[in-house]
């Protein structure tokens, strides 16, 4: 036997009578994280989430502000119930686009304060530009929205011998306009969309919300991936949906065991991460794989493990 083949002899029978486990690969739990963010503009009215907090797919969790949409709902209502009379004055119908446009001037005020505020916070770092292009959008959209309104009320104002053709015509797209401030007011219910625990909260009940402004991060805990690093040599030996052992500090000098499935293997190599191997380890290229282990409520993401193949 040469000096090489006694030396990784003896390091096995010294970690043997350690009582350290001898394993094929290291590395530490993660998994797929859900960013949940708002579908509609408005003050938060309720929220009543925390972190840690376990939520249902479906589950309704809270509210924002439609009551500006719900009046234009009642405006477009009122529109179509118009048409329907083929009413020959036009002035109800002009009166009805000039609250529209009311509505829409008191959201373009609100939106304005909503920029100037997450301007200030992005510019001391208490916001992202990412938010701040959220309003941006929104504004933009309320502009186009206000000017079609504008032109309808010019439109009334200078055919008003032809205004009985015009209503008539509006009638299906007027319909259509309800059913999406509908689909809009909807949208003000804030549902869970996934199964999983609350990770992070980043919006609180009475703060004003943004289309696509995040409101919490989820994750579903009750299945954790693993990755992990095997070497080049190893990586024959292993393959889709192959049986591990997954071994964690129980914190009593002792090793937890947890059955896991290869569920990934990477088809690229890469250096080997320096928080896992040695020094002199970390010019070797690995590949990474990821095991999925069912949860028992003691794993944790980012906790380190170790698995025997």
């Amino acid at each position: 036997m040469n000096t090489k083949k006694m030396y990784v002899t003896f390091l096995l029978a010294l970690a043997a009578c350690s009582g350290e486990p001898v394993y094929d690969a290291s590395g530490t739990f993660e998994t797929d994280e859900v960013i949940i963010s708002a579908e509609q503009t408005g003050k938060i009215l309720s929220l009543p989430i925390r972190e840690g907090d376990s939520l249902g797919a479906g589950q309704k969790i809270g509210s924002i502000d439609v009551s500006n949409l719900v009046l234009q709902k009642e405006q477009k209502q009122a529109s179509v119930e118009a048409l329907r009379e083929k009413t020959t004055d036009v002035q109800p119908q002009l009166e009805l686009v000039r609250k529209q446009l009311a509505v829409q001037n008191s959201q373009m005020d609100q939106l304005l304060r909503e920029k100037a505020r997450t301007s200030n916070l992005l510019k001391a770092d208490a916001a992202t530009q990412k938010q701040l292009d959220d309003i941006n959008s929104v504004i933009d959209q309320l502009q186009k929205q206000m000017a079609v309104t504008r032109q309808q009320i010019q439109l009334y104002q200078s055919n008003f011998s032809t205004q009985n053709r015009s209503i008539l015509s509006e009638q299906v797209p007027a319909q259509k306009t309800v059913a999406i401030v509908e689909d809009q007011i909807k949208k003000g219910i804030i549902i869970n969309p996934v199964s999983g625990v609350i990770l992070t909260q980043y919006s609180f009940e009475g703060e004003y919300a943004t289309i696509g402004k995040p409101l919490y991060k989820i994750a579903d805990l009750s299945w954790l991936t693993l990755r992990a690093y095997i070497t080049g040599n190893q990586l024959p030996a292993v393959k889709l949906s192959q049986p591990v052992k997954v071994l964690v500090d129980d914190g009593k000098k002792g090793y937890k065991e947890y059955p896991g499935t290869i569920c990934w293997i990477s088809n690229k190599a890469e250096f080997t991460p320096k928080t896992i191997q040695t020094k002199d380890e970390r010019a070797n290229l690995v590949y990474a794989i990821k095991i999925r282990v069912k949860n028992d409520g003691y794993l944790k993401i980012g906790m380190y493990s170790e698995v025997k193949l």
